[in-house]
């Protein structure tokens, strides 16, 4: 589980309980924010709008995907580099053939297609093709589910908005001056609840999955380029010097000491 993403809702939450009950009414205060029809308006419709929007496949996929941000991403960046380091010494002394014994212990199939396309002697601007037009497809899959909550979170205040003008119209067709103030509060819950939808559950999601698909497609890229330096017979050190250069400094500097 991701520490850091349980960590930060939970603290938003409190620090929006917290806004309610420091108040002069007290804890009774948070009853002022609990209306069924309210989230029934703005979570439905919310919803209910981008179900429209979607097919029920990819609707599906995008609901799932919010799940994807509570765990750790595997992907290990320096353990890949050293991988690909590991091939190049093979290549380097046994010849490019000697790979398909290596290619069947790797795990990752991105980085095993790779290589049976360059022991099978495919031209290196192929393999770059091949393997470039997966990745192109891989980023275009994430970019679904994330265009999924970023649609979510511009219906969450829209639909805020649309439960508020509701109340406000019921409230002035049956105009009572000493029910003004809770009507009107009732009629605001609404765009409370669209902005807790859209910042407190969507933005962290579409973010969350943002980073992670940016970080496989960075893996990605360190694969397809260490792959088509390998068969081009480039030296080992110098293969080592091109992939860290995608490491950010502190990471390089573990990568010299042998770290993970």
């Amino acid at each position: 589980m991701d520490i850091a993403t349980i960590i930060g809702l939970l603290l938003s939450f409190a620090l929006m309980v917290f806004g309610m009950v420091t108040g002069e009414a007290g804890w009774a205060a948070a009853s002022y924010f609990v209306h069924s029809q309210s989230a029934l308006i703005t979570f439905g419709g919310a919803f209910g709008c981008v179900f429209a929007s979607y097919h029920m496949p990819d609707f599906i996929k995008g609901m799932k995907a919010a799940l994807l941000i509570f765990k750790v991403p595997q992907l290990d960046t320096i353990g890949t580099i050293r991988q690909i380091i590991d091939l190049s010494n093979v290549a380097r002394k046994e010849g490019l053939l000697a790979l398909e014994e290596s290619a069947n212990t790797l795990e990752d199939p991105f980085m095993k297609k790779g290589i049976l396309l360059i022991v099978d002697g495919t031209d290196p601007e192929l393999v770059r093709g091949i393997l470039e037009s997966e990745l192109v497809n891989i980023d275009a899959r994430h970019q679904v589910n994330i265009g999924f909550w970023k649609q979510v979170a511009a219906m969450g205040p829209a639909w805020g908005m649309i439960g508020t003008l509701i109340g406000l119209v019921l409230m002035l067709k049956n105009m009572d001056p000493d029910k003004i103030g809770p009507n009107m509060a009732t009629a605001l819950i609404t765009t409370y609840y669209g902005s807790v939808l859209a910042n407190w559950i969507c933005a962290p999601i579409s973010t969350k999955l943002t980073t992670l698909n940016d970080m496989e497609i960075q893996l990605k890229e360190i694969m397809i380029e260490g792959l088509l330096s390998i068969q081009a017979g480039e030296n080992p050190r110098v293969i080592e010097e091109k992939l860290k250069s995608f490491l950010a400094p502190g990471l390089r500097d573990s990568f010299a000491e042998g770290g993970e």
